[in-house]
Protein backbone atom coordinates (compact mmCIF):
# COMPACT_ATOMS: atom_id res chain seq x y z
CA UNK A 1 0.00 0.00 0.00
CA UNK A 2 2.65 2.63 0.77
CA UNK A 3 4.58 2.22 -2.53
CA UNK A 4 7.73 4.11 -3.16
CA UNK A 5 6.17 6.89 -4.80
CA UNK A 6 4.79 7.64 -1.00
CA UNK A 7 8.04 6.89 0.95
CA UNK A 8 9.68 9.49 -1.23
CA UNK A 9 7.09 12.17 -0.50
CA UNK A 10 6.78 11.49 2.79
CA UNK A 11 10.83 11.75 3.09
CA UNK A 12 11.03 15.22 1.13
CA UNK A 13 7.75 16.95 2.90
CA UNK A 14 8.35 17.51 6.54
CA UNK A 15 4.18 18.61 7.41
CA UNK A 16 1.99 16.55 7.15
CA UNK A 17 -1.65 16.93 9.04
CA UNK A 18 -3.36 14.54 11.03
CA UNK A 19 -6.94 14.78 11.60
CA UNK A 20 -8.91 12.49 14.91
CA UNK A 21 -12.00 13.15 16.09
CA UNK A 22 -12.59 14.78 20.13
CA UNK A 23 -14.66 13.25 22.37
CA UNK A 24 -17.69 15.27 21.72
CA UNK A 25 -17.45 14.24 17.78
CA UNK A 26 -15.76 17.33 16.84
CA UNK A 27 -12.79 17.47 14.33
CA UNK A 28 -9.11 18.17 15.57
CA UNK A 29 -6.63 19.06 13.24
CA UNK A 30 -3.16 19.41 14.16
CA UNK A 31 0.63 19.54 11.93
CA UNK A 32 3.24 16.87 12.23
CA UNK A 33 6.78 17.02 11.48
CA UNK A 34 7.59 13.62 12.42
CA UNK A 35 5.55 11.81 10.34
CA UNK A 36 7.50 8.49 8.72
CA UNK A 37 7.06 5.45 7.13
CA UNK A 38 7.72 1.98 9.39
CA UNK A 39 6.82 -0.61 6.50
CA UNK A 40 4.73 -1.02 3.57
CA UNK A 41 1.28 -0.87 5.53
CA UNK A 42 2.73 1.62 8.56
CA UNK A 43 3.13 4.86 9.36
CA UNK A 44 4.41 6.38 12.59
CA UNK A 45 4.35 10.13 14.36
CA UNK A 46 6.09 11.29 17.57
CA UNK A 47 4.25 12.55 20.42
CA UNK A 48 6.24 15.57 20.95
CA UNK A 49 3.47 18.33 21.85
CA UNK A 50 0.13 16.78 21.01
CA UNK A 51 -1.90 16.61 23.84
CA UNK A 52 -5.11 17.03 22.26
CA UNK A 53 -4.62 14.58 19.53
CA UNK A 54 -3.46 12.15 22.09
CA UNK A 55 -6.12 12.74 24.05
CA UNK A 56 -8.71 12.04 21.11
CA UNK A 57 -6.72 8.60 20.04
CA UNK A 58 -7.10 7.53 23.12
CA UNK A 59 -10.66 7.47 23.15
CA UNK A 60 -11.08 6.68 18.89
CA UNK A 61 -7.79 5.09 17.32
CA UNK A 62 -9.37 6.37 14.20
CA UNK A 63 -7.17 8.95 11.75
CA UNK A 64 -6.84 10.22 8.95
CA UNK A 65 -2.92 11.88 7.50
CA UNK A 66 -2.76 14.17 4.74
CA UNK A 67 0.63 15.39 3.03
CA UNK A 68 0.83 17.38 0.63
CA UNK A 69 3.90 18.93 -1.72
CA UNK A 70 3.02 22.77 -1.76
CA UNK A 71 5.06 23.65 -4.38
CA UNK A 72 3.75 20.49 -6.70
CA UNK A 73 0.17 20.39 -5.07
CA UNK A 74 0.68 16.60 -5.03
CA UNK A 75 0.37 14.58 -2.08
CA UNK A 76 -1.42 11.58 -0.11
CA UNK A 77 -4.33 11.25 1.98
CA UNK A 78 -4.22 8.40 4.63
CA UNK A 79 -6.75 7.05 6.94
CA UNK A 80 -6.04 4.25 9.34
CA UNK A 81 -6.32 3.07 13.21
CA UNK A 82 -3.61 3.99 15.85
CA UNK A 83 -1.65 2.34 18.64
CA UNK A 84 0.50 4.49 20.71
CA UNK A 85 3.57 3.08 22.19
CA UNK A 86 5.71 4.69 24.54
CA UNK A 87 8.38 1.69 26.00
CA UNK A 88 9.33 -1.43 24.46
CA UNK A 89 11.73 -2.85 22.20
CA UNK A 90 9.39 -1.07 19.17
CA UNK A 91 9.28 1.93 20.78
CA UNK A 92 13.24 2.03 21.32
CA UNK A 93 13.81 0.93 17.66
CA UNK A 94 11.64 3.93 16.22
CA UNK A 95 13.32 6.51 18.93
CA UNK A 96 16.24 5.52 18.06
CA UNK A 97 15.63 6.49 14.37
CA UNK A 98 14.17 9.98 14.73
CA UNK A 99 17.05 10.34 16.87
CA UNK A 100 19.59 9.18 14.01
CA UNK A 101 17.30 11.82 11.75
CA UNK A 102 18.05 14.80 13.86
CA UNK A 103 14.56 14.94 16.18
CA UNK A 104 15.86 16.53 19.42
CA UNK A 105 13.26 17.25 20.59
CA UNK A 106 11.53 14.94 23.75
CA UNK A 107 9.32 12.63 22.72
CA UNK A 108 6.51 11.25 24.99
CA UNK A 109 5.14 8.23 22.62
CA UNK A 110 5.00 7.23 19.28
CA UNK A 111 1.91 7.11 17.36
CA UNK A 112 1.82 3.64 15.18
CA UNK A 113 -0.46 4.25 11.91
CA UNK A 114 -2.06 0.79 10.66
CA UNK A 115 -2.76 2.52 7.15
CA UNK A 116 -6.17 1.22 6.00
CA UNK A 117 -6.03 3.46 2.65
CA UNK A 118 -3.97 5.25 0.85
CA UNK A 119 -5.18 7.73 -1.99
CA UNK A 120 -3.82 10.66 -4.10
CA UNK A 121 -4.26 14.12 -3.25
CA UNK A 122 -4.00 16.45 -6.59
CA UNK A 123 -4.97 20.41 -7.56
CA UNK A 124 -7.65 20.80 -9.87
CA UNK A 125 -5.07 22.89 -11.64
CA UNK A 126 -4.33 18.73 -13.23
CA UNK A 127 -7.98 18.60 -14.55
CA UNK A 128 -7.37 21.80 -15.95
CA UNK A 129 -4.28 20.46 -18.27
CA UNK A 130 -1.53 22.08 -16.47
CA UNK A 131 2.02 20.52 -16.10
CA UNK A 132 3.23 19.58 -13.04
CA UNK A 133 6.40 21.91 -13.89
CA UNK A 134 3.58 24.75 -15.18
CA UNK A 135 2.73 24.07 -11.60
CA UNK A 136 5.64 24.00 -9.68
CA UNK A 137 6.84 27.17 -11.93
CA UNK A 138 3.63 29.04 -10.85
CA UNK A 139 4.11 28.45 -6.74
CA UNK A 140 7.87 28.88 -6.86
CA UNK A 141 7.04 32.15 -8.45
CA UNK A 142 4.50 32.65 -5.80
CA UNK A 143 6.36 32.05 -3.12
CA UNK A 144 9.62 33.55 -4.33
CA UNK A 145 7.33 36.74 -3.84
CA UNK A 146 7.34 37.09 -0.10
Amino acid sequence: MITEKIRKLLYEQKLGFVATVSPDGTPNLSPKGTIIVLDENTLAFADIRSPQTMKNLKSNPSIEINVVDPISRKGFRFKGTTEIISSGEKYKKILLQYRKSGVKSSIKSIVLVKVKQASEVLSPLYDLGFTEDEIKARWKKYYLSF
